[in-house]
C-alpha cells in the first residue's frame, strides 16, 4: 500500500510525458480511462447541458477548460495538456488516446483474427499497430468514422478517438478507395441510431401507462444520465441500465427506435460500439425472458 502513490504519480508523469511527445508531432491527444473510454464531463457539461463544442456541431459554444466531450477534447496545445484543470484527468487516466481526423489519418481497427485475414487479402500494406485482440491499420486521410463496415472492422476517423498503441511499423500510405466505400456504403455509423429492436407490445390490448409522454422521458432521460456520468466499469452499466430500461417499459410496447437509438448513442460516447451495444440489449432481453 505504501508505494500506491509512488506509482500512481509515476503512471501519470508517464501519460503526459507521452501526451507531451505525441502532441509535438501533431496528434491532437487525451487521456483515456482504464477501459479505453473517455473521461466523463463535468457536472457543467454532462449530457451537454452546456451546449456542447463548435466543432461537435452542436449548437453553442462550450468554454470548458476540462478535457470534456470525449474526442472533441483532444489537443496538441502543451498549455492546456499541462494546465491544472487537467491533472486530475492524467491522474485518472488509464492510456493516451488521439483524435485520428485532427491528425489526418484513418485507422481501420481490426478487432480480431479473421478481421485481420481479410485486411491482409484485401487492402493495400500500410502502417499496422498490434492490438489486443487484432491489428490497426492506419492510412494517410480522413472520412466519416464508421462502426461494424463488415464483422470486426470499425473505421475511426472524424469525429472519434483511438487508444496510441505505439508508432507500428510498415510506410503510411494513402486511404484507399475500397476504405472509403467502406465508410459510404455501411449502414451503422459511430451516433447513428441503432438498429430496430422489437420488444411486444402490452398483453389484453390495453393502453399502456408508459405512454405518458413526461413517464417515458424522465425514464429514458434518466438511463441516458447514467450512463453518461459512470466513470468506470462502462460495460456493466451499460448493461444494467438496459436490464432497467427494459424491465420497466420492455413489455409494453412504448419504447421506439428513437428510445432505443438515444440509449445506444449514449453508450457510444462512453466508448461501446454498436455491436457491444446490441450484445447488451439482448442479453438483457434475455435476462428478462423476452
Amino acid at each position: 500500500m505504501t508505494h500506491a502513490t509512488p506509482i500512481r504519480r509515476e503512471a501519470r508523469t508517464g501519460h503526459l510525458a507521452l501526451a507531451l511527445r505525441l502532441a509535438s508531432l501533431g496528434l491532437p491527444v487525451l487521456p483515456l480511462r482504464a477501459g479505453k473510454g473517455p473521461l466523463g464531463n463535468c457536472r457543467t457539461c454532462a449530457g451537454n447541458a452546456c451546449g456542447g463544442r463548435p466543432n461537435m456541431k452542436i449548437p453553442g459554444p462550450c468554454v470548458c477548460p476540462r478535457p470534456c466531450h470525449a474526442w472533441a477534447a483532444a489537443t496538441t496545445d502543451p498549455a492546456v495538456l499541462t494546465s491544472p484543470a487537467w491533472a486530475t484527468a492524467w491522474r485518472d487516466a488509464g492510456v493516451v488516446g488521439y483524435h485520428p481526423g485532427g491528425a489526418g489519418v484513418t485507422v481501420v481497427d481490426l478487432d480480431d483474427a479473421d478481421a485481420v485475414a481479410w485486411a491482409r487479402t484485401t487492402l493495400p500494406p500500410t502502417r499496422t499497430v498490434a492490438t489486443t485482440r487484432g491489428e490497426h491499420w492506419i492510412y494517410s486521410g480522413t472520412l466519416r468514422s464508421v462502426n461494424g463496415v463488415r464483422p470486426g472492422v470499425d473505421l475511426k476517423s472524424s469525429m472519434a478517438y483511438a487508444r496510441w498503441l505505439g508508432p507500428g511499423a510498415g510506410a503510411l500510405t494513402e486511404l484507399p478507395e475500397v476504405v472509403r466505400a467502406l465508410a459510404e456504403k455501411a449502414p451503422v455509423s459511430v451516433r447513428s441510431a441503432p438498429r430496430a429492436v422489437t420488444v411486444p407490445a402490452p398483453a389484453g390490448g390495453g393502453e399502456c401507462r408508459h405512454r405518458s409522454p413526461v413517464y417515458l422521458e424522465r425514464g429514458i432521460a434518466m438511463a441516458e444520465q447514467r450512463i453518461t456520468d459512470a466513470t468506470n466499469g462502462i460495460h456493466t452499466t451499460v448493461y444494467r441500465t438496459f436490464l432497467a430500461v427494459l424491465s420497466a417499459h420492455g413489455r409494453c410496447g412504448c419504447l421506439t427506435e428513437g428510445h432505443i437509438g438515444r440509449l445506444f448513442t449514449a453508450a457510444q460516447a462512453k466508448g461501446e460500439s454498436p455491436r457491444h451495444c446490441t450484445d447488451a440489449w439482448s442479453n438483457a432481453q434475455t435476462a428478462l425472458g423476452m
